[in-house]
């Protein structure tokens, strides 16, 4: 540490030095390099066994395109041929015939197709529905009571009831699922960004947003629904594996989609009454079924921590 003798008989001149002016320089502030969803990323790659499992569905997604391809039977020409029933998996039928003689390859991969586009689909639509619904529903004090008793009025019915009448009624099909998923199945999105609005929406920002005159979907979009992405992520990740598992179980109860679009959890139902003697007709849709739930419930948790801001340094 310098001492003031050492300043002590010294000409200014040699104690201080002029510092040239650079209009660059001076344009310069405090730079930090973060990004949100750099630090997103940064953070779900640390963990590995998400990574795996995110390697592992985004394989699968391809493989299905690929199976169809590479098999040697077109699902689109499907021949039924009796004399062929109940072939176990060989090297013509590799993964065997069902109880009609059909190629079980074409029919698994096909099925595991049209389940992760019905979950794609339902996901995105709770997604957007139930990001509208919660964030109006948490800001608009003047709501709060309409949307709680829609919640409670749709949430305490069984939806074995609703798909019950919505197949009765309608029909089945690939567009008649997804509608009916999605108008069920928003009520878990909206609650939870419902209750994570009502924890921003009084802070002091969004506040002074109001007194300044901010309009309210700028209000949601900028200052609140930001905060709201590792739930948002969370309630996205964990919807396909539920939306695939409810599909399936629907389906083994005759109230999904029809024989027409085969699904994972069609060929389960078809299953079931021949598993005992020939278990390679469950074991193909249910191991497909069970990679895909437990691929996203693993990822969705360790992408909706990494996309928390208080995990972030």
């Amino acid at each position: 540490m310098a001492k003031a003798s050492d300043f002590e008989g010294k000409n200014p001149d040699e104690l201080f030095y002029v510092v040239e002016y650079s209009p660059e320089e001076a344009e310069k502030t405090g730079y930090s390099n973060y990004s949100y969803w750099g630090s997103v990323f940064h953070n779900f790659l640390k963990k590995k066994s998400a990574v795996f499992c995110a390697l592992l569905f985004l394989f699968l997604v391809i493989f299905t395109f690929v199976a169809l391809a590479i098999g040697k039977y077109d699902y689109a020409t499907l021949v039924v041929d009796q004399n062929n029933k109940f072939i176990s998996p060989n090297s013509e039928y590799w993964f065997g015939t069902d109880n009609i003689g059909r190629d079980y390859w074409c029919q698994v991969w096909f099925a595991a197709q049209t389940s992760i586009r019905l979950a794609l689909v339902v996901a995105l639509g709770e997604g957007i529905v139930g990001i509208i619904i919660g964030l109006i529903w948490g800001y608009v004090r003047s709501l709060d009571r309409f949307f709680t008793e829609l919640y409670n009025l749709i949430n305490n019915i069984p939806i074995i009831i609703y798909m019950t009448l919505i197949a009765l009624m309608i029909g089945q099909s690939f567009t008649i699922m997804a509608i009916s998923l999605i108008a069920t199945g928003w009520l878990n999105m909206a609650r939870g960004v419902r209750n994570m609005v009502f924890m921003y929406r009084d802070r002091e920002y969004n506040l002074a947003s109001r007194c300044l005159g901010t309009p309210l979907w700028r209000v949601l979009t900028k200052n609140i629904l930001p905060y709201l992405v590792s739930v948002i992520i969370l309630r996205l990740a964990l919807s396909i594996p539920s939306t695939i598992g409810l599909e399936s179980t629907l389906s083994y109860l005759g109230l999904g989609l029809d024989d027409r679009t085969p699904s994972l959890g069609v060929l389960l139902r078809n299953a079931r009454l021949f598993f005992l003697d020939y278990p390679y007709l469950l074991i193909f849709p249910a191991v497909i079924v069970s990679i895909i739930s437990v691929t996203f419930y693993i990822c969705g948790n360790a992408f909706s921590d990494a996309a928390d801001p208080r995990n972030h340094v």
